[in-house]
């Protein structure tokens, strides 16, 4: 009689649901031809919508069917599917990234005092000059302080040293016409300056000697975009003594000469990206007084055209010379009375 009322049931989805073992889910019941189910939810329905959008339903791609093959699709085909998929379509140019290595000017030229080099600092101009130069000090002083923010190594004494190395080097590359060499060593502003005129034109440069210490005459800094992006600029006086000669394509002395030494008074404009950690010290421009004399202008050599005396005369044709031997002297051209 107690088989009769105790009958294990097994709840298979109750195990299945609550992963109970197989002893535990039996269960005494009077009428086992009743079958049991309780189901657990473990989820609350109320949040039936956001568990829905947790899930995306994605189209698998049939690798096994030709109209799948973009090689065989038409552009039609392949719009409308990128259109499905919500892809953008596809631009007819290409967009090259845009690198500022350099500024485009010479941002607070340095003005240069008249007369300089030619007045000693005991006479009353050089003093004049001295004063102007302390005056305007303290904005350069500023600027130096922020390029020492990026650059903490920089020094006033070694950055003049770098500058005259510099100035010598892009010299010689030019003279040997070694543009990747120039480029190093000139910004991409000045690449076109210093090169411009020189093609079929031999140079012979030779730096011989300084005849002042260079000197660090203006500095400034400047800001691109945005605040971080940082260029400098330093403004070097160099008074040097060179030798320079330029000879034309027909090897004829256009300007200059081999054996003459001239003094040279020049204010280069070094720049450098600050705010790139590889940025170097390169020639950016030149700043050229007004009061300064201006250098002679080298004019243009050309081949000059023949003269009609230049030209060689030629030997007629054989054919020519039998016709011209054989005609009588005497003929002449009928013409009816």
């Amino acid at each position: 009689m107690l088989l009769r009322y105790v009958s294990p049931v097994f709840i298979y989805r109750t195990f299945l649901q609550n992963n109970l073992p197989i002893l535990v889910a039996a269960i005494n019941y009077p009428n086992n031809s009743i079958q049991v189910a309780h189901i657990a939810k473990h989820w609350n329905p109320k949040w039936k919508k956001e568990r829905r959008q947790k899930v995306i339903k994605i189209k698998l791609p049939t690798f096994e069917d030709d109209d799948d093959d973009i090689t065989k699709m038409e552009k039609e085909q392949i719009r409308s599917r990128m259109k499905e998929h919500g892809f953008l379509p596809q631009k007819p140019w290409k967009e090259r990234p845009a690198y500022i290595s350099s500024t485009s000017s010479i941002f607070e030229s340095y003005v240069a005092p008249e007369g300089d080099g030619k007045y000693s600092a005991i006479t009353k101009e050089g003093a004049k000059q001295k004063f102007t130069f302390l005056e305007k000090k303290s904005k350069s002083f500023m600027a130096i302080r922020k390029i020492k923010s990026f650059d903490d190594s920089f020094k006033t004494s070694f950055f003049l040293e770098e500058a005259l190395d510099i100035y010598q080097k892009a010299h010689k590359a030019l003279a040997s016409k070694n543009e990747e060499e120039i480029i190093k060593y000139v910004t991409e502003m000045a690449y076109p300056k210093i090169t411009h005129n020189i093609m079929n034109k031999t140079i012979h440069w030779n730096f011989l000697q300084s005849l002042e210490p260079a000197r660090l005459v203006h500095a400034r800094t400047t800001d691109i975009i945005t605040k971080e992006n940082v260029f400098a600029q330093l403004t070097v006086r160099f008074h040097t003594q060179q030798i320079l000669a330029i000879y034309d394509r027909f090897g004829r002395l256009i300007q200059g000469s081999e054996i003459l030494r001239k003094d040279v008074l020049e204010y280069i404009v070094f720049e450098k990206h600050l705010a790139n950690e590889y940025g170097v010290w390169r020639i950016h421009g030149k700043i050229i007084p007004s009061w300064m004399t201006p250098t002679d202008i080298v004019e243009g050599t050309y081949v000059l055209p023949k003269e009609e005396h230049d030209i060689v005369p030629t030997e007629p044709h054989p054919v020519e010379a039998t016709l011209t031997e054989d005609t009588p002297k005497e003929a002449t051209s009928a013409q009816p009375s």
